[in-house]
């Protein structure tokens, strides 16, 4: 009977393991969903999709070391400059820690900014919270890549 409850215990054990995984790709699928939703927002300027999806404390660290904070960047987007015509993220890695991810990958961009056209590429790592049952953006940082 000793070798049962080892069994049993080792049984339960698998079992467990297998449901955190199973959570680990629904909440990866459900980030990339989300972050889709992000991308196209800047895209097409919608802000209402932007205010939903960052959280209040979100924070951009750009290219360049500046830090944005949630208002800027939804002010960015209603305002449409940069006014982007592809948005689009690629070679993405999601790890979920619970009810926090973090997402790398690369994120191409082109577009006009002050009436100049503009071509980019950028890794990027993007943290992610979940808040009352939503995954919200909380922090993102970019690294341009070379050309």
């Amino acid at each position: 009977m000793k070798g049962t409850g080892r069994g049993l215990a080792a049984l339960f054990a698998l079992v467990i393991a297998s449901a955190a995984m199973a959570d680990d790709k629904s909440a990866e699928k459900d980030i990339l969903r989300v972050e889709a939703e992000l991308l196209h927002a800047w895209e097409t300027g919608d802000a209402a999709t932007v205010r939903r999806d960052l959280d209040p404390s979100f924070t951009l660290v750009d290219s360049k070391g500046a830090i944005t904070d949630y208002a800027a960047n939804v002010a960015e987007v209603e305002k449409r400059d940069p006014a982007y015509t592809v948005f689009r993220n690629r070679d993405q890695a999601v790890r979920v820690y619970g009810d926090s991810a973090v997402v790398i990958g690369i994120t191409r961009v082109e577009g006009t900014s002050g009436g100049a056209n503009f071509t980019a590429e950028f890794r990027f790592t993007d943290t992610w919270v979940k808040r009352d049952g939503q995954w919200k953006l909380a922090a993102s940082h970019a690294s341009r890549l070379p050309e």
